[in-house]
């Protein structure tokens, strides 16, 4: 009997269940491949992190080392499990040219340099994620370099330092569990131990990481005490494994994030449009409610006749949804897969997919139940009385046709119907509100990020060109001829040295530890500040977001530091968001610590934008090997692979929001049709033509999608910039503002759900018959 009744409902509802089966089937698609996202992330990343060894401590060093002292510090620290040091050898841009372009990386923010396969840990995996073993005249290449410049195995790889240079073929791409992020700006290219040694012998400068495993991770916090309180060389910054863990996590990790967020917002639309149609079908088969009341039949099994049909479709939905996401998982993990490598996943793994999607379906029998109490309500006495339970409550507001002279008939009463019902308008309204909210947010955001003012969200001022003079033998005397140059030359309008070294600091527990800080003149290219402002006394720091959470200091708090031998009190006075290399560093306006000096930065502006790329070119040549940048370039490179992932985001929002519109105006239209026969009859019988009942509800969708265009805009510009700091705190910029494309935002986006809303609206009513009065009551 309920087959039937279900294979009679289908057919005389087609429209209305297929769209209800897309929502949940969709949803079911989003979710499920959102939660595998997170598998997916979670086996690989631990799968990277025990094929690779990855060393728990790491201390940067340039300078040079005393390795018997690091090895007999290390012999007598009962936590060190194991210990090594990374030699490597630095290579300017200016001398790397990959592929066949002839074009070298002049202009690479990436710190470049070519190792040797380690022994011990720390080992570096092919795509494979193998460890990689190369051959003489052979070079493995990070796969930063395969996606950035689409590099093939086979290509040639050239260093060239006139009168030295070395050719390399590719024949394998690096997984490398500390550099693989292009916000990591390092990168390692492997080659065989004798081609290291020709190329030490005649080029480049050397840097460390000195390496530790210790017993037990979770005496990491005591060790890096320990290690920061030693003798040992730490000219440079100290990172581990929660580090790489976040950073080689971030992008995707928030990528999964977002995509569980619309397959929600999805769900909750299926479960209105579900609670629209139950009530509209309850309402018509009031009578026969009444009737099956009135014979004996239990409300409980009437319910259950109603609601089986959905706990059907839901079903089908769900679990059509998830063999879907089966096909498309390779889509979504495509950047995993390729950054970070698959692990083997067990029936665990596949259940979290399976239980998300169970979420969705649950989800939608629930609110099925809750509108479904409404029968308790049902007297059978007035159900056969009446036969109905009465249109929608009509609003109290109600215009008068004789007092608008302004709007056409049609539009008047369009507008006027949506004011009277306005509560039955509700679900299109939601609807037209998340459409615009899906599609403003990502479309802001991409412009945030692209937009060159997002460097105040990477700890930089706005400027032209960004030098970088990274540490050598002879930094001091080149970083003192280049500020010459630069303050000697006319067509730099202004220009702002600034130098990170590193300090101790003295933190609650009473040991000292090491902290990057940038000291120089902020007020030249001002950053925004979370709190506060910028340092402008000696005694006054900056930190960043990260920093600050990590002390868990506030503006005001007082910070201890060791300055020139001398312990010296200094005060936060500002917060800023840094989303770069783990975001921790800090701005003061002490004198620099020569003898710890990291690197030195020179941003500059220019008199005309014109002469950018000639004086990029003209200081490459003066200041080599420093790098010059662009800041526009800056961020394509540090950020290139998030900004890729969030563009994707964004059409598919986009489509999603704009298919959402079309199958909900369509299925809204139609049963208000139906619902409102009789009115268009009595409409067609005074005179009304098809065209001006059209217009009527051509105007009726448009007023209720300016509405919601108009909240989902006022929402994306309030609650979306919090939704978007929340994701990016993990990176460091816990209050993001959005910097909009107005043309983008409030133009093209509303002219396209609204183009699409009115072409959807006129298909949806072609099926209003020449129906009058006559015809009604012979029907």
């Amino acid at each position: 009997m309920l087959l039937k009744m279900l294979k009679k409902d289908f057919a005389r509802k087609k429209s209305i269940t297929i769209v209800l089966f897309l929502f949940i089937w969709l949803s079911a698609v989003l979710v499920s491949a959102g939660s595998n996202m997170i598998v997916e992330l979670s086996n690989s990343l631990t799968h990277l992190f025990t094929q690779s060894k990855a060393p728990h401590f790491v201390q940067m060093h340039a300078g040079d080392i005393d390795q018997s002292a690091i090895d007999t510090w290390s012999s007598t620290n009962k936590l060190v499990k194991e210990q090594q040091t990374v030699e490597m050898i630095n290579i300017d841009g200016s001398n790397l040219f990959l592929g066949s372009k002839g074009e070298s990386e002049k202009n690479s923010v990436m710190d470049i340099s070519v190792v040797t396969q380690n022994k011990s840990f720390d080992l570096l995996l092919n795509l494979e994620s193998k460890v990689i073993q190369v051959s003489e005249g052979e070079i493995a290449v990070p796969i930063y370099y395969k996606q950035q410049n689409d590099m093939k195995i086979g290509d040639q790889v050239k260093i060239s330092a006139p009168p030295f240079e070395k050719v390399f073929t590719v024949v394998d791409f690096v997984r490398d569990v500390q550099m693989n992020p292009s916000i990591i700006h390092s990168k390692r290219f492997v080659i065989h131990p004798s081609d290291y040694d020709f190329v030490k012998q005649n080029y480049g400068e050397l840097e460390y990481l000195i390496e530790f495993q210790l017993h037990d991770f979770s005496t990491l916090n005591e060790f890096s005490q320990a290690y920061q309180a030693s003798q040992l060389p730490k000219k440079g910054p100290a990172i581990d494994l929660t580090l790489f863990k976040t950073l080689n996590a971030l992008t995707d990790g928030a990528v999964a994030a977002v995509i569980i967020f619309v397959s929600i917002l999805l769900n909750i639309i299926a479960i209105l449009c579900i609670r629209f149609t139950l009530l509209a079908t309850i309402e018509e088969d009031y009578r026969e409610i009444g009737v099956l009341k009135a014979i004996g039949i239990s409300s409980r099994y009437i319910k259950k006749i109603y609601l089986t049909k959905y706990v059907v479709l839901a079903a089908i939905a769900a679990v059509a949804g998830y063999v879907t996401s089966l096909f498309l998982n390779q889509f979504f993990t495509a950047n995993i897969l390729l950054y970070i490598g698959s692990a083997p996943k067990g029936i665990v793994d596949y259940a979290i997919s399976i239980a998300a999607v169970a979420v969705i379906f649950f989800m939608v029998i629930f609110f099925c139940r809750l509108v479904l109490r409404r029968f308790n309500k049902i007297s059978t006495v007035e159900a056969l009385r009446s036969g109905s339970i009465g249109d929608a409550k009509m609003h109290r507001f109600s215009p008068s046709l004789n007092k608008s002279k302004l709007l056409a008939v049609p539009v008047f009463l369009g507008i006027k119907d949506v004011l009277q019902r306005f509560k039955m308008f509700r679900l299109l309204l939601v609807v037209f509100l998340v459409s615009s909210f899906m599609i403003v947010v990502p479309i802001n955001f991409l412009n945030t990020i692209q937009s060159p003012t997002f460097t105040s969200y990477m700890g930089i001022g706005q400027s032209d060109i960004r030098i970088d003079l990274r540490q050598s033998d002879d930094m001091i005397a080149r970083y003192a001829n280049m500020l010459e140059v630069i303050q000697n030359d006319e067509d730099v309008t202004r220009f702002s040295p600034l130098v990170t070294s590193q300090f101790k600091l003295i933190n609650s527990e009473g040991v000292e530890e090491n902290i990057s800080v940038e000291t120089g003149d902020f007020s030249i290219f001002p950053l925004d500040y979370v709190k506060g402002n910028a340092p402008t006394k000696e005694n006054e720091i900056a930190l960043s977001y990260a920093n600050s959470s990590g002390l868990k200091k506030d503006i005001g708090d007082e910070l201890r530091f060791i300055v020139d031998g001398q312990e010296k009190k200094m005060v936060v006075s500002g917060i800023y968001q840094d989303v770069t290399n783990g975001g921790k560093t800090a701005k003061a306006l002490l004198p620099f610590n020569k003898d710890n000096v990291l690197w030195y930065v020179v941003s500059l502006d220019l008199k005309s934008p014109q002469l950018m790329q000639q004086k990029m070119a003209e200081y490459e040549k003066a200041f080599y090997p420093a790098k010059v940048t662009d800041l526009k370039g800056y961020i394509d490179q540090t950020l290139g692979t998030t900004i890729e992932q969030i563009r994707l985001i964004t059409v598919v929002a986009t489509l999603i929001a704009v298919l959402v519109s079309i199958l909900i105006t369509s299925l809204f239209i139609k049963m208000v049709i139906a619902k409102d026969n009789a009115q268009i009859a009595i409409m067609r019988s005074i005179g009304f033509g098809l065209k001006e009942v059209r217009v009527k509800y051509v105007t009726m969708s448009l007023s209720v999608l300016i509405i919601g265009i108009l909240l989902g805009t006022v929402i994306s510009n309030t609650v979306g910039p919090m939704l978007v700091s929340t994701l990016m705190s993990s990176f460091g910029a816990s209050q993001i503002e959005f910097i909009v494309d107005p043309v983008k935002a409030y133009l093209l986006s509303p002219l396209i759900l609204i183009l699409v809303v009115t072409i959807t609206t006129l298909l949806s009513i072609l099926s209003i018959k020449k129906s009058s009065v006559a015809s009604l009551i012979a029907e």
